[in-house]
């Protein structure tokens, strides 16, 4: 059964620099990026303050599979929130772990509570919990990386350079270019300032 479409908001629930957005439709509510590794505590704690209850995020998803982006990953799915990762993805998963160091206190993701689709399928699972949207491939960070794409045109794109700094990097200004055709026109980076399509991240964010 297909949820009824609420209006979307947004909150970013972020801390040691890196931006974790809650995108809610009513209460259902999705995680795009997930935390630093062993810092459950403050997760929760940045929840709270922002009035997210845990129970309601549907799904956590990271863009790609960086500590900083999906270290939480396995301490969140342990809390009743499953795990949303794209088949482009797979291979990525179990490499993070070789980027930590014992004092991280990362806990391994395994295979149980994933729920892995493809790009093609994530509009009807979006549907479902009320969003429309889609996730799109977008690598030129990594060649895993993936954004959330809302029809209103946020998009969270993770550490994709940003387009204007991005001249050297080709996967990068054409996965811009992918974006801009599939109608984005407000960037949610994982690092500063929310900013629309096109300029740099050093302008201020228009809220």
């Amino acid at each position: 059964m297909v949820s009824e479409k609420r209006p979307v908001t947004i909150v970013n629930v972020g801390y040691r620099s890196t931006n974790y957005w809650v995108v809610s439709a009513g209460t259902s509510r999705l995680l795009v990026d997930i935390g630093w590794p062993g810092t459950l505590g403050t997760m929760k704690a940045s929840l709270k303050r922002m009035g997210v209850p845990l129970r309601e995020i549907r799904y956590a998803l990271a863009t790609h599979y960086h500590i900083d982006h999906a270290g939480l990953a396995e301490e969140l799915k342990r809390e009743g929130i499953p795990l949303l990762v794209l088949d482009v993805q797979l291979g990525a998963v179990s490499l993070m772990k070789t980027w930590t160091k014992p004092q991280d206190a990362y806990v391994e993701i395994t295979g149980d509570g994933n729920v892995v689709i493809s790009c093609e399928q994530s509009r009807r699972l979006l549907a479902a919990i009320g969003f429309a949207g889609e996730i799109v491939h977008t690598p030129g960070h990594s060649e895993h990386c993936v954004s959330l794409l809302l029809d209103d045109g946020s998009v969270f794109t993770g550490d994709l350079p940003p387009e204007a700094y991005a001249f050297d990097n080709p996967a990068a200004l054409a996965t811009w270019r992918l974006l801009r055709e599939k109608g984005a026109t407000r960037v949610y980076p994982a690092h500063g300032p929310i900013r629309p399509m096109g300029e740099p991240p050093d302008h201020p964010a228009a809220d």
